[in-house]
């Protein structure tokens, strides 16, 4: 059975895991605080931070260090359970954000346009999450703070509720399971456990490369197409000239 002690010492023994948060909100100071409820504690952690829109959490090193603990026999809970656990929590805390953006975000965003609000910026929105929303749910997992606000934007954004679930269900999977087992297989590497979070970053700007060309090819287009017509290029060469 786990004891605290065991388990202070096993975190002091592997050193901490970088954090995006104060000392008090990192990975090692909570798992030590939750002790033999250590299961509990970080899945209610991945929950609140995923859907009660509380971004300062340590996501990210939370799971990389319980992966690792369990991988050294300092947690007593069978990996499967942690992954499956965390799985759940993460499926429900953005489903919860997710509702949250769709029932309060009309409330909000339902007023004249003024100097720093249009209605056309939520039109945008809309457009946005037709043609990336799938992706940005996926990649938003990996990005502290980004990842508690765009199921939110998903909802506000009138995003189709099956299209969410379905996204979400795989950033859940490839999140919460994959970042335990990256720490389950490589919390004794120093490297990758000093640099996680800036691994992790490193990773989700490689994996949107492809949309943003897509959308700088877009923006180049739609450039150019202005420029088609006769009247428009001569009123620009007017200006520049002046």
């Amino acid at each position: 059975m786990l004891t605290t002690t065991a388990l202070t010492a096993a975190l002091h023994a592997a050193g901490p895991v970088p954090a995006l948060g104060p000392d008090f909100l990192n990975a090692d100071h909570l798992i030590q605080s939750f002790g033999g409820a250590a299961l509990i504690g970080i899945v209610v952690v991945v929950f609140i931070e995923t859907g009660l829109l509380f971004p300062f959490l340590p996501g990210d090193s939370l799971l990389f260090t319980a992966g690792a603990l369990v991988a050294q026999q300092f947690l007593d809970f069978p990996l499967w359970l942690l992954c499956l656990l965390i799985f759940l929590a993460a499926f429900l805390g953005d489903q919860t954000a997710f509702l949250i953006g769709r029932k309060l975000g009309p409330r909000v965003f339902r007023r004249p346009d003024s100097r720093f609000f249009k209605q056309s910026y939520i039109d945008q929105t809309y457009a946005y999450f037709d043609k990336y929303g799938g992706r940005t749910i996926i990649v938003a997992r990996f990005v502290p703070i980004v990842r508690t606000y765009a199921p939110v934007a998903a909802g506000v954004g009138k995003m189709s509720y099956r299209h969410f679930v379905s996204y979400n269900v795989i950033g859940a999977l490839l999140w919460g399971v994959g970042v335990t087992m990256l720490g389950y297989a490589l919390g004794n590497v120093s490297f990758v456990k000093d640099n996680i979070e800036v691994l992790l970053v490193v990773l989700v700007l490689i994996s949107v490369l492809p949309m943003v060309w897509e959308v700088w090819r877009a923006r180049r287009r739609a450039r150019d197409t202005r420029y088609d017509e006769p009247a428009e290029r001569a009123e620009v060469e007017r200006k520049v000239f002046e």
